[in-house]
């Protein structure tokens, strides 16, 4: 693990959030790999634990009630859980920052009882229309008799399945633009059975088996002006201030999973013999392993500096969309070398290296694909000049 910038209290913090990952987690793994499932009792285990730790809601401020870790704090924290089941680590806790914006009678019916654990959350953004072309959302709320009546279809919602309510982006109106019309968002809460909004299950993944996309349907959902998170037509700007960094998530639970890919790859070459002496012995795997290593600490660095840039106040989108794309491309190579060194071991259920591998390929779609990330930082470096 790269120690580079980091205090003894930031290696207590990823030190504690591992041995958690380790004995609380990698036990249950196999269970929600073969079933699909977490069972309540156990969701409900490993959030009470989470709670008693001190580490359930951390990534809210000590004024709101959570434990006030930083940005760099933050991202050790996930890059621990990244080494584990997204299905089990989801009942660590880490509702969405963006409840920081609830105001009023908000505070107590939602924000709080979040951080508590005693209500989660879950983000709905995807539309199947609509992915990373988050304007080009079809779902609509339209003012009637007072009141807002919600209606269209969300699609890839994780953690809907255990959410008592949901954050919905929602086109509210549209304006005429010299680049053509431009659909006006705005944030919702929405209580789960609330009249005319359904949960239904959504696709069968072959990327993190128990961690469940759902499908949210609105017809006719009336909701009050209390449900607006923010301002009315003001969801761009609730979603650039407090969304902005959820892509150094995926990077630092990337970085997570490539180490432990990693683990079992060095293991396997120094204990697997052929040709009377150790894999690793053969330049075509020590290699692979100087290459792997070399990247995954590539990536831990460059994650950590933009979520320390964050903490220091300075602009990051580029450092996060390049961490974003580097951590989760690294993944799937450090994968697929992974496999490669195991042979045909590596494809086997034998081994969790085919459940990393086909957990690492959405990494790079979530959250903004490699693609958009590309766009991202090309387009930063390019404005500055002009162009």
């Amino acid at each position: 693990m790269t120690t580079y910038g980091l205090t003894d209290e930031h290696t207590m913090i990823a030190d504690t959030v591992r041995s958690f990952v380790e004995n609380e987690i990698y036990p249950h793994e196999d269970l929600v790999e073969r079933t699909g499932e977490v069972p309540p009792d156990l969701a409900q285990q490993i959030k009470q634990k989470t709670i008693d730790l001190g580490f359930y809601a951390c990534n809210f401020p000590e004024s709101a009630g959570g434990a006030g870790l930083n940005h760099v704090e933050f991202s050790l924290v996930e890059r621990e859980l990244g080494r584990g089941s997204m299905a089990l680590t989801h009942f660590f806790g880490r509702p969405q920052n963006i409840l920081m914006a609830c105001e009023g009678e908000q505070i107590e019916r939602y924000r709080d009882p979040a951080i508590r654990g005693e209500r989660m959350d879950a983000l709905a953004m995807t539309e199947p229309g609509a992915g990373s072309d988050v304007r080009g959302m079809k779902c609509t709320a339209v003012r009637d008799g007072g009141d807002w009546v919600l209606n269209g279809t969300k699609h890839f919602i994780s953690g809907a399945d255990h959410a008592d309510f949901l954050i919905v982006f929602v086109a509210t109106g549209e304006d005429d633009t010299p680049r053509g019309p431009k659909k006006r968002i705005t944030t919702f809460l929405v209580d789960r059975g609330h009249p005319g909004f359904t949960i239904r299950d959504g696709y069968k993944s072959v990327s993190h088996r128990g961690y469940k996309n759902m499908i949210l349907d609105f017809d006719d959902c009336r909701l009050p002006d209390g449900a607006v998170l923010g301002e009315v037509d003001g969801g761009f700007a609730v979603m650039n201030e407090w969304l902005y960094a959820t892509r150094i998530t995926v990077a630092a639970m990337s970085v997570g999973r490539a180490r432990r890919v990693f683990d079992y790859a060095l293991d396997y070459a120094a204990e697997r013999e052929q040709f009377g002496q150790k894999i690793g012995k053969f330049q075509g795997v020590s290699f692979q392993l100087a290459d792997m290593i070399t990247e995954i600490d590539a990536a831990d660095l460059l994650t950590l500096a933009c979520a320390d840039r964050l903490d220091k106040g300075l602009p990051a989108n580029r450092e996060i969309a390049s961490a974003k794309l580097f951590a989760s491309e690294c993944l799937a190579r450090v994968t697929d070398a992974a496999i490669q060194i195991h042979g045909g071991m590596g494809l086997m259920d034998d081994y969790p290296l085919e459940r990393f591998w086909r957990d690492a390929r959405v990494e790079r779609i979530w959250d903004g694909t490699s693609e958009i990330q590309r766009h991202i930082i090309s387009r930063e470096l390019l404005r500055a000049l002009g162009a």
